[in-house]
C-alpha cells in the first residue's frame, strides 16, 4: 500500500505535469489577451472618430445644407417676383400691340373717309 509520502509525490509529479500541459494553452491565453487589448484600442479610436463624424454633421454640414436650403428658397421667391414682372411685361406689351393695330385700323377709315 501508498504511503502518504508516496500520495505526495505523486501529487506533486501530477501537478507538474499538469502545469507543463497548460502552459502553451496560458501562453496562447496571454497572447489572445495582447490582442483583444489591441483590438479595444483599435476600437476606441473608430468610435471616437464615428463620434466626431456625427458632431460635425450635426454642427456642420446639417447647418450649412439648411443656410444653403433658405439661400435657395430666396432666390426661388425673386425669381417668382421676376416672372411676375414678366408676365405684367408680356400682356403690357400684347396690349400695346392691340392698341397699336386698332390706331392703324382707325388712321385707315379716316382716310378711306377724307
Amino acid at each position: 500500500m501508498l504511503e502518504k509520502k508516496d500520495l505526495e509525490m505523486i501529487a506533486e509529479v501530477v501537478s507538474e505535469t499538469v502545469k507543463e500541459v497548460n502552459k502553451p494553452i496560458y501562453e496562447r491565453l496571454d497572447n489572445v489577451d495582447a490582442r483583444l487589448d489591441k483590438m479595444e484600442s483599435r476600437l476606441d479610436r473608430v468610435e471616437r472618430k464615428v463620434t466626431d463624424i456625427q458632431m460635425t454633421l450635426e454642427n456642420e454640414t446639417n447647418k450649412n445644407i439648411q443656410i444653403i436650403a433658405e439661400g435657395h428658397l430666396d432666390l426661388s421667391r425673386k425669381l417668382d417676383d421676376a416672372l411676375k414682372v414678366e408676365n405684367e411685361k408680356e400682356m403690357l406689351l400684347i396690349r400695346v400691340n392691340r392698341l397699336e393695330n386698332e390706331v392703324r385700323r382707325l388712321k385707315d377709315k379716316i382716310e378711306g373717309i377724307a
